[in-house]
């Protein structure tokens, strides 16, 4: 009760500071009502920001889900050495994203060894500076960001695909069905609350995505990988403007739980959770 007491609280008071024109340090604040939010509603880079994490969580999600439900089909097809797959797949998922961060940066680097290979199969024409140009930058965050979470998706798909009932499984393959008929109309439907969860987890990761994009971006270049938590990040630490990082912490909060809401309630609907 004192941790939820304490999370209100925090809240209440973002809520309260969004209200401000504050610096956080002078002792005499401002009220300005709701001018924060609606100087937030009509700044160019918030709406920049929302629609990177929309593009971010439509392609993550899409090939994350792709990936882990393929992962998990073969896998259960009883393949050798199974259990070192599923290691070396969920293995991403466990390692810092600081320790990712620089390995990453120098592979896709202009003289990294990411253009390294290009030039090596005949296609030297493709390379560029994948971090250092708006058109390209964001692209690599999304893969990282799939690189290193594709595992849990995988994991969670497999748990899934392990509770389908068996008896369903083999009626199925007495009448004739394939392996591509047994995915689409048998694992698919008795994973949906799995989908759905997994969706609901990969929109809340977006909508307060930080620590990637900082660590490869800074959220540049030209702010072509600016999101809500580098955005906030940027006005209250470096900039010094809590009023106006509180409104946007705040509208971040509403979009997570109201994205959320609509989810779970389309995807029960559909038969999910």
């Amino acid at each position: 009760m004192v941790s939820v007491g304490i999370i209100y609280y925090c809240i209440g008071y973002t809520g309260f500071i969004s209200t401000l024109n504050w610096d956080g340090v002078s002792p005499d604040p401002v009220h300005v009502g709701m001018a924060n939010y609606s100087q937030a509603l009509s700044d160019g880079l918030f709406w920049a920001t929302i629609r990177h994490t929309a593009l971010f969580f439509v392609v993550t999600f899409g090939v994350q889900s792709i990936l882990g439900i393929v992962l998990a089909a073969l896998l259960h097809s009883k393949v050798r050495l199974g259990v070192l797959y599923k290691v070396v797949i969920f293995i991403p998922v466990v390692l810092a994203p600081a320790i990712m961060a620089p390995v990453f940066r120098q592979i896709f680097s202009g003289a990294g060894q990411f253009n390294w290979l290009l030039q090596h199969i005949g296609l030297g024409s493709l390379a560029q500076p994948w971090l250092a140009q708006s058109s390209t930058a964001l692209g690599v965050v999304m893969f990282v960001h799939i690189w290193e979470w594709t595992g849990m998706s995988f994991i969670l798909y497999f748990s899934a695909m392990g509770q389908v009932d068996p008896e369903v499984v083999e009626a199925a393959r007495i009448d004739g069905a394939g392996n591509v008929r047994m995915l689409v109309s048998i694992i698919l439907p008795s994973i949906l609350g799995t989908v759905v969860a997994l969706a609901i987890l990969n929109l809340i990761g977006a909508l307060k995505l930080f620590d990637i994009p900082f660590l490869l971006t800074l959220g540049g270049p030209n702010f072509a990988t600016e999101f809500l938590g580098t955005f906030i990040y940027r006005e209250i630490v470096p900039l010094g403007v809590l009023g106006y990082g509180g409104s946007l912490s705040i509208i971040l909060l509403v979009l997570a739980v109201g994205t959320t809401l609509v989810i779970r309630v389309r995807g029960r609907e559909k038969g999910g959770v």
